[in-house]
């Protein structure tokens, strides 16, 4: 098997086609290599930084997952285009299974079956080919299939087609947003006691697969009724006794399941995650002679097993001799081991957010990019309602294209005198004349330092020119960082979430340059940026890098986006300490002023 064009994306999917390939030769045998293989596609696949650069500067072993073993195999990949090892666990895999993997309800397993089963030889074709047979009622005789089986693979597949149900990925805010009105609804039910989101959602990755929610009830019937019940449903995909799945009108699949109190802090942790941190504490449990299941814990004592009920997560972690491990940063990265050690990271708040230094107003300063929707004074009430004690306005700088220098130190002029009568007016909060400044090509900043002189610092970011090689975009962002009144790196990836990748940069030097010279980095709470991605907030934390969390805003709604910023702050351990705007404003201002 050859693999060509080894993208981030591409060399992800050929290790979870390795992780399925050892899943059908022998799921038991080959346990901690399938684990190990998919470790290391998430960890690829989040990187913002090319697989073929890490390895050109033999650091690839600093990304999380990634082993001696399938270190060589990634260095064979890039350099030859095929790996020895991977064409044994290939061979006698037809290829035709991979593209079944795709679709929700598709294990390794069923897909090998399938294509054995009915000679489906061509990857391009074998979706509809294997559509036409379940709808010819050829499937449904097969052992172990049967009639529900099969209605379940027709419907499985159109939703696919379709782009329905679990098959693409939707950013944090909007699977939140989703979730957040099914969880309000099924709170309307009397029998519901508690209710969560689960798996990767509770864990606030950056874009979700499906939406799973759990609720502890006395009585499982009327939740499951309840839940089906819901107005905004397409239809109903399932409906058992203790679990049930729906398909929204956005075409987006929930599972529900339900679980007496006394045992909800254990079906809580388990479908929350993720299977690596699952992993990793049964092994540990074991050990301690505990083994650990969705209804409880069970104690080996004089070679019987007594099941504990376990009400809580809190209770579920105490019990392992663990101290309770907050769920987004339940990734198998160490947090099990410093929760062993009591070194737990105490994980920055949405409380602690003192005020938004990203915000764009509506003034007509003629940007070079979008404008904001609201007045200062609309967002300035909006952020005392949040109880900030301080707001930066940070609209994009006039465009250089259509004004000239003149006309752009009068622009700014006009609204640094905005700003000084708002500051007169309104005293409940403080307010930061900033300016979102772009970065050209060149490493110069696109306003001039006269104008610069009007502001009391810039957010400077790229918006132009992102196919750059790393060295050179490096460059052009350290040139750009080093002006005195350059304080924050914006959304420093550049990435957009599903839609474009990172740009190539070099964060090592990007973090030696921040400490040196007492800048920070911004962690970007827009709903497709996302940015720092939480891998790196984690580097960043353990570089002791300053970041500060902004919204972007555009509109008064955007600044409650705050909240899926912090979220991605706590996914990279980040505390209090590690960010710039939990500070008070004196403090701010000190910093902001060295």
């Amino acid at each position: 098997m050859l693999f060509l064009k080894m993208t981030n994306h591409k060399i992800a999917q050929i290790l979870r086609n390795v992780a399925a390939a050892y899943t059908i030769k022998n799921q038991t045998k080959f346990r901690f290599q399938i684990i190990a293989y998919q470790k290391a596609a998430d960890a690829i696949e989040n990187s913002t930084t090319e697989i073929k650069d890490l390895i050109k500067e033999g650091k690839l072993e600093t990304l999380p997952g990634i082993g001696p073993s399938i270190k060589s195999h990634l260095e064979e990949l890039v350099k030859t285009g095929k790996v020895k090892h991977f064409a044994w666990v290939f061979k006698d895999i037809p290829e035709s299974l991979f593209p079944l993997l795709e679709i929700p309800g598709f294990g390794p397993k069923t897909a090998y079956r399938l294509v054995r089963e009915f000679n489906l030889k061509d990857p391009e074709t074998v979706v509809s080919s294997l559509e036409n047979i379940a709808k010819q009622d050829k499937i449904a005789n097969l052992d172990g299939f049967g009639d529900k089986s099969q209605t379940e693979i027709i419907t499985a597949i159109e939703d696919y087609k379709a782009g329905k149900g679990k098959t693409s990925r939707m950013p944090l805010p909007f699977a939140s947003g989703l979730a957040q009105k099914l969880v309000d609804y099924l709170k309307t039910s009397r029998d519901a006691i508690e209710v969560y989101p689960l798996g990767s959602l509770r864990r606030m990755v950056s874009t979700i697969g499906d939406i799973d929610i759990a609720v502890s009830t006395k009585n499982p019937r009327e939740i499951i009724k309840h839940f089906v019940s819901y107005p905004y449903k397409e239809r109903i995909i399932e409906q058992g006794k203790e679990t049930a799945s729906i398909l929204l009108s956005s075409g987006r699949q929930v599972d529900l399941m339900t679980q007496t109190p006394g045992s909800f802090g254990s079906l809580l942790q388990h479908f929350t995650g993720s299977k690596n941190h699952n992993v990793h504490l049964r092994e540990y449990a074991l050990q301690k002679k505990f083994s650990l299941s969705e209804h409880g814990i069970k104690k080996k004592v004089k070679n019987e097993w007594k099941k504990q009920d376990i009400k809580t997560e809190e209770e579920f972690y105490k019990t392992l001799g663990l101290d309770w491990i907050p769920p987004e940063i339940r990734e198998d990265t160490g947090e099990i081991e410093a929760s062993l050690a009591k070194k737990l990271p105490v994980l920055v708040k949405l409380t602690d957010i003192k005020g938004d230094l990203h915000i764009h107003s509506n003034f007509p300063l003629e940007p070079s990019h979008d404008l904001g929707n609201n007045t200062m004074e609309e967002m300035l009430k909006k952020a005392h309602q949040l109880g900030y004690e301080y707001i930066g306005f940070s609209e994009h700088n006039p465009s250089v294209s259509k004004h000239t220098e003149d006309q752009i130190y009068t622009i700014l002029q006009k609204r640094k005198e905005k700003i000084e009568q708002i500051k007169s007016s309104i005293k409940n909060i403080r307010v930061i004349n900033l300016l979102e400044v772009d970065i050209l090509s060149n490493g110069n900043l696109s306003i001039d330092n006269k104008t610069l002189g009007l502001l009391d610092a810039v957010l400077v970011s790229i918006h132009s020119a992102f196919n750059m090689n790393r060295q050179t975009m490096t460059k052009r962002i350290l040139s750009g960082l080093s002006h005195p009144k350059a304080k924050i790196l914006a959304h420093p990836t550049g990435r957009l979430l599903e839609s474009r990748p990172g740009y190539e940069v070099d964060f090592g030097k990007i973090f030696d340059f921040c400490k040196k010279n007492n800048k920070a980095l911004e962690v970007n709470a827009w709903p497709t940026r996302l940015d720092l991605p939480d891998i790196i907030v984690r580097e960043a934390v353990n570089n002791d890098v300053k970041m500060v969390i902004n919204t972007d805003s555009h509109s008064l709604w955007q600044m409650d986006l705050i909240k899926y910023g912090v979220s991605v702050a706590r996914r990279g351990w980040a505390e209090k300490k590690d960010i710039l705007n939990t500070l008070a404003y004196e403090d701010f201002i000190k910093w902001l002023s060295k």
